[in-house]
């Protein structure tokens, strides 16, 4: 049973979207504030956090940075405007992704089950690959796990599936909408947000150079590719 850390302010939004996901087969810890919800995350210890991005005193975006300055559970921001200068700094804060309030439960449910899916361990008859190594990068995919001149990099979940499908086939340019429908999976039109703010995310952790991605790299006009060089491109667009 999945467990999910619901932090939403409004006492009628919260109860009802907690009945509605337990009714679907979650685990709900459900809190008014942020300061509570950091409290629960630490105890409850959930799989997957739902976060108001409109919370009273701390707000969501703070609750946002302070859960991905030492976890990297997955976050779904809710958000009661479609205002695209608040969904793109809640995805750039740390959030896995997004829904804009009032949402139905299926469609939430459908989400919260789509982030678990994103970092799934490999099926016990499969021939474990060996980890490979781009210049000072390590990437591990049967340890899930990514090294930059052998020290950790931790990842979201969107994160890392982005750079595992990328890096599976370097050269290969990806259009947004296919790393939409393959990481988030997304079959809708038209959000490119979440790839741009996850790219943008991933590149800083990567320790890419501003303007300047080694491995990462933006083609004008389709999308992204992985390049093996270790030598930085030409100033891109992020």
């Amino acid at each position: 049973m999945p467990r999910l850390l619901l932090i939403e302010d409004d006492r009628a939004v919260r109860e009802g979207v907690e009945l509605a996901l337990r009714r679907q087969g979650h685990d709900v810890a459900a809190v008014a504030t942020g300061e509570d919800g950091l409290d629960r995350l630490r105890s409850f210890r959930p799989d997957v956090v739902v976060l108001d991005l409109m919370l009273p005193g701390m707000t969501g975006l703070d609750v946002c940075r302070r859960i991905r300055a030492d976890s990297q559970v997955p976050i779904i921001m809710a958000t009661a405007r479609g205002d695209d200068v608040d969904i793109v700094v809640g995805l750039e804060a740390g959030a896995d992704d997004y829904v804009v309030k009032p949402v139905q439960a299926r469609v939430l449910d459908a989400r919260i089950r789509a982030v678990l899916r994103r970092v799934g361990g490999p099926d016990g008859g499969e021939v474990l690959p060996q980890p490979e190594t781009h210049g000072d990068l390590t990437i591990d995919r049967a340890g899930l796990t990514v090294a930059r001149q052998g020290v950790p990099v931790p990842l979201a979940p969107s994160e890392l599936r982005l750079l595992l499908l990328l890096s599976a086939a370097p050269g290969r340019v990806f259009s947004r909408q296919q790393l939409l429908e393959a990481v988030w999976e997304h079959s809708y039109h038209g959000d490119s947000r979440l790839v741009d703010a996850c790219v943008k995310r991933l590149r800083t952790k990567l320790g890419e150079p501003p303007g300047q991605p080694r491995f990462i790299r933006t083609v004008r006009g389709f999308g992204y590719q992985f390049s093996r060089s270790t030598e930085p491109a030409r100033p891109a667009a992020p």
